[in-house]
């Protein structure tokens, strides 16, 4: 068995209103993460949350439209995640950021074996 190596999680929270131009915000941080080569990205969307301006972020009755909270999570080397953050700055409807040490276990899909 391999051992866990060392990894960083970096978490973007955000809602489904938040939009760069005429696209999702979490299109646009998906879409530059896989042009920053970055190991892969998930996004996540909340039932319900808020941040720091206290405002509810969820699912209201008879809404047509919900503005969901979503949280990006990235996993790849820390120096990397560094520096895809630093190209975010004229993203302005990111709620927050942040970074965890993990260990990653396994990365991706053990090759089938073919039997004939």
């Amino acid at each position: 068995m391999k051992a866990p190596t060392e990894a960083v999680l970096l978490r973007i929270y955000s809602d489904d209103e938040a939009i760069v131009g005429d696209r999702a915000l979490i299109d646009v941080l998906v879409e530059r993460a896989r042009a920053a080569h970055l190991a892969g990205a998930t996004v996540l969307r909340g039932r319900t949350g808020f941040g720091q301006s206290s405002r509810l972020h969820g699912s209201k009755p008879f809404s047509l439209r919900d503005n969901l909270p979503v949280v990006l999570e990235i996993v790849d080397e820390q120096a990397p995640l560094e520096d895809f953050v630093g190209t975010l700055d004229d993203l302005n409807d990111i709620g927050l950021i942040t970074f965890e040490k993990v260990q990653v276990v396994r990365y991706g899909h053990p090759q089938s074996r073919r039997e004939d």
